[in-house]
């Protein structure tokens, strides 16, 4: 989406048919923020990448204007609700759990994932509170049978939500306050926009639809549709030769994939919950936020097509934090007190 860099190169990408310019409008109305992906997927723009990405080099800030909208930022518990849209196996589901409660768990194996929410924490509101240090796995709410279908929009994504909010059995619990809502779909459903730069997003739902106005995100497990764009760099997209996919900690690719899309989805609805607080850019339907900083970026030296400097473990898996009992790849934040991405496994 940002890529305004464009001009200053050869490659022009030809203007899209008339039709595909409307949706997109239409859709801007309703919203895109956070069209994320770890990996550039433009086939011919490799150029443009490092162009686009100076930006992001770890060290660098000459160019993000990161700036506090006044809106409110997660200063209480937080507590983040799961929806399984479609069939979930269980080991997938123990991977994705246990990340979410590594985030507060104070057991210190260095590097941690609560050494990675050390960053976000450090966001804070008009009143100067910080985003909570407590993020608890709430209620789960299974949809194996996809009640809203095998493919949803953004539009369809809140309808889904309000159906596990207002279930008659066992509906998710309501917190305006610290509730984040997680729809986490199925390698076999098609979201809009998937994989086409986007591998997850984070809005709030209207009143209008669901009776309240809370943050939620959606991630995809990209595992058929677009390993490549999504699960980098467990799978690597076919059109850089030679580059080869590393070893995923948890032995499951689009799992693993999925876990650095949660963990920038989470980070972003805990500074930018209604997109009012934390991001940086003009335009609020379009905005910049800190885990978009530091896209691709998972440890020191990262910027750029370099992922930066990560761990490797005894069978050869590569990560860069560790869980309870598992260890994750996780990309780190934007740290707006030093002005550059930071991370739990940096090297001093």
């Amino acid at each position: 989406m940002r890529h305004s860099a464009n001009n200053h190169h050869h490659h022009h990408r030809s203007p899209p048919p008339p039709l595909i310019t409307l949706t997109l409008l239409f859709f801007t109305t309703i919203h895109l923020t956070n069209a994320w992906r770890p990996w550039p997927n433009q086939k011919h723009n490799i150029t443009n990448l490092h162009f686009d990405s100076n930006k992001k080099f770890e060290g660098s800030s000459e160019f993000v204007k990161l700036k506090y909208h006044m809106g409110p930022v997660l200063t209480e518990n937080i507590t983040v609700h799961i929806i399984w849209y479609g069939k979930w196996p269980s080991p997938q589901k123990r991977v994705i759990r246990e990340f979410i409660n590594s985030i507060s768990t104070s057991d210190h194996r260095s590097p941690s994932v609560s050494g990675w929410w050390k960053t976000v924490q450090l966001y804070t509101d008009q009143t100067d509170s910080n985003v909570s240090k407590t993020v608890h796995l709430g209620r789960e709410k299974n949809d194996r049978l996809m009640s809203h279908g095998k493919t949803l929009t953004r539009l369809s994504i809140q309808h889904v939500i309000k159906s596990a909010v207002s279930a008659k059995t066992k509906p998710l619990p309501v917190h305006p306050k610290g509730g984040l809502y997680l729809l986490l779909t199925s390698e076999d459903v098609y979201v809009q926009d998937f994989c086409q730069n986007v591998c997850g997003f984070h809005y709030f739902t209207y009143p209008s639809i669901v009776g309240y106005t809370l943050p939620y995100a959606w991630v995809g497990n990209s595992a058929k549709l677009c390993p490549g764009v999504c699960a980098y760099p467990f799978a690597v997209p076919e059109y850089i030769p030679g580059l080869k996919p590393l070893k995923s900690p948890n032995g499951d690719v689009g799992i693993d994939g999925m876990v650095s899309v949660i963990a920038h989805e989470i980070a972003e609805m805990a500074s930018n919950p209604l997109v009012n607080a934390w991001y940086a850019g003009q335009d609020p339907s379009f905005p910049v936020e800190i885990a978009d900083l530091c896209e691709g970026i998972y440890g020191t030296g990262g910027g750029g097509s370099y992922t930066g400097q990560m761990l490797n473990d005894g069978d050869g898996a590569t990560y860069n934090m560790q869980g309870i009992r598992r260890r994750f790849l996780v990309q780190w934040v934007w740290n707006h007190v030093v002005n550059y991405c930071t991370g739990p496994n940096a090297l001093d």
